[in-house]
């Protein structure tokens, strides 16, 4: 495994690899949602270049930049261990110089959702994913389900702007009492833990009904609202239904899929949760064809 920190490396390390390229953009803190993309891309790639870097542009005044997760050689041998090709490790001042002026905004799909409780996170999300995918130029780039509404941001831009490349989405890793895994999710104090399961358990509340025939979108969030009003350390910045190609809100009753989304503070930390409605669609089949796929 090949590490790099300029970007004249990294350029010259791509240019060594062979074959189909898949990418893999993290933070760090890795858990195995991120060596879940991983596995996926070597599945279908020749080579893999992965990324760590905390971007301090996604983050909020009074967000936790300073504070995230940064576990860092502990990553490199998750990412060594899971067949990685080329690390890029980039730094704010690399990719953030004096005098960067430019900013990508995707206007709808960055709209409502954790746009509306972060309003400047996914110009910084659109602004980074950009530049890595011009440094990286992967055949493929992969995302995990949980940040659906990064994915559709990301798949929004890269088809604007003509990047050449397939947006795979792989499903949310869980644990085992369906809690999706999470770098915030080490903030979690021992109750908040066994109290932050109620996310799943209102999705799972959601589906049933939606199972059972239900289609007004009043009575499916209903559903998920009641099981985390149900537990007093949760409280829920949002429960919504959307499209999952427009990320529009769903109003009326339809047959068409749909995208449960929550975020729920337990604690410290703001904890992001959902699923495409019907269930059978939360695949990275399912998921790749709604939420992302190719330009």
């Amino acid at each position: 495994m090949k590490i790099v920190d300029t970007i004249d490396a990294l350029r010259k390390a791509r240019r060594e690899l062979q074959g189909r390229v898949g990418a893999v953009y993290t933070m760090g803190a890795l858990h195995d949602g991120h060596l879940a993309l991983v596995s996926a891309a070597r599945n279908d790639n020749d080579s893999i270049v992965a990324t760590i870097f905390v971007n301090p542009t996604q983050f909020g005044a009074g967000e936790d930049f300073a504070a995230y997760p940064r576990t860092l050689e502990r990553d490199l041998a998750l990412f060594e261990a899971a067949g990685v090709d080329l690390v890029f490790m980039p730094t704010p001042a690399l990719m953030y110089p004096d005098g960067f002026q430019s900013t990508i905004h995707v206007k709808h799909v960055s709209q409502g959702l954790e746009g509306e409780r972060r309003p400047t996170h996914f110009d910084g999300v659109a602004t980074i994913v950009a530049k890595l995918l011009n440094l990286t130029q992967p055949d493929r780039t992969y995302f995990g389900q949980k940040d659906a509404q990064q994915v559709v941001v990301v798949r929004q831009m890269a088809r604007d702007l003509n990047f050449p490349l397939e947006v795979i989405v792989c499903p949310t890793v869980r644990e085992a009492d369906g809690l999706a895994m999470s770098s915030r999710n080490a903030y979690l104090e021992p109750s908040e833990r066994i109290a932050a399961a109620c996310l799943y358990r209102a999705i799972r509340a959601a589906a049933h009904v939606y199972d059972e025939g239900e289609r007004n979108p009043d009575r499916i969030l209903a559903a998920a609202r009641s099981v985390i009003d149900s537990e007093p350390l949760a409280n829920a910045d949002y429960v919504s239904l959307n499209d999952p190609q427009t990320l529009r809100p769903v109003t009326a009753q339809t047959d068409q899929p749909l995208l449960l989304s929550l975020t729920v503070q337990v604690g410290k930390p703001h904890l992001l949760d959902n699923a495409l409605l019907p269930l059978s669609l939360n695949t990275q089949v399912g998921l790749t064809a709604t939420l992302g796929g190719a330009n």
